[in-house]
């Protein structure tokens, strides 16, 4: 059972954080992985680190996933390094902070491009590869802030994580008469180099509000896109799934038993 030796998988935004770990999984699961980042920066260190924890090949690749053209050539470019494609892992993101009554149209458009755009780019780009696979499997990386919660500073960024599951919803319909599924995966506080930059003070805070009584790792996250990707999740699709350690789940901090 999970099998997933003989499938092959690109992870956007794969250099670090969520990326990395769910990168990582795949790869000590035996798949044959492919990282594309935005920056050169980790991206050799991450297919070194990669390389390392399973049999299966891995490659790394340069993208910018806002634009079509780069997405188009990320795919040619991993559909050649493996023969084909089976697994999109669309998880490239961002989450700037950005107050409504500042915003600007800059920040605005930049996190939709991003965000959503890069979904549309991304999975666009790999869906021939993925019809000819047979099993084909799109995996998006949406987040409880939006779809569920709310944060102060991320109206914009919540509207492009709520956006990704309308597309999903559609999505799935489409694609599933290619045997394509399409699922979200909508994780809470996750430790990653990103939540380090909001401070201990911050990070535990978080975790006191977490049932769980602790954040994530992305490797947490990792687990349900493997398990997601394997031909047992065949019946699976336009579905959105937690992984949240319960913290979506009490009404008030009073509701969590330490």
């Amino acid at each position: 059972m999970f099998d997933l030796q003989s499938r092959s998988v690109l992870v956007t935004g794969g250099s670090k954080g969520i990326g990395r770990g769910i990168a990582g999984v795949f790869a000590r699961a035996g798949a044959d992985v492919a990282v594309a980042a935005r920056s050169a920066a980790g991206l050799d260190e991450t297919v070194a680190a990669l390389d390392e924890l399973g049999p299966g090949k891995v490659v790394g690749v340069r993208v910018d996933v806002s634009d079509r053209q780069s997405c188009t050539e990320m795919a040619a470019t991993v559909i050649d390094a493996f023969g084909g494609l089976d697994v999109l892992c669309a998880n490239a993101g961002i989450f700037p902070d950005a107050p409504l009554a500042t915003m600007t149209v800059e920040q605005l458009n930049e996190i939709m491009g991003i965000n959503v755009n890069g979904t549309f780019f991304a999975v666009q780009a790999c869906l021939d590869a993925l019809i000819a696979s047979g099993s084909g499997r799109i995996i998006l990386t949406s987040s409880i802030t939006g779809p569920i919660t709310g944060y102060p500073g991320w109206s914009h960024y919540g509207a492009t994580k709520a956006a990704q599951l309308g597309f999903m919803r559609t999505a799935a319909i489409e694609l599933a008469p290619h045997k394509i599924t399409v699922n979200a995966i909508l994780p809470g506080n996750i430790m990653s180099e990103g939540m380090a930059e909001n401070g201990e003070e911050y990070i535990a805070s978080m975790a006191r509000s977490i049932p769980a009584g602790a954040l994530g790792t992305p490797e947490d996250i990792g687990h349900l896109a493997a398990f997601l990707a394997t031909a047992e999740a065949a019946y699976i699709t336009g579905q959105s799934i937690a992984v949240d350690g319960g913290q979506v789940l009490p009404e008030s901090l009073d509701a969590i038993i330490n």
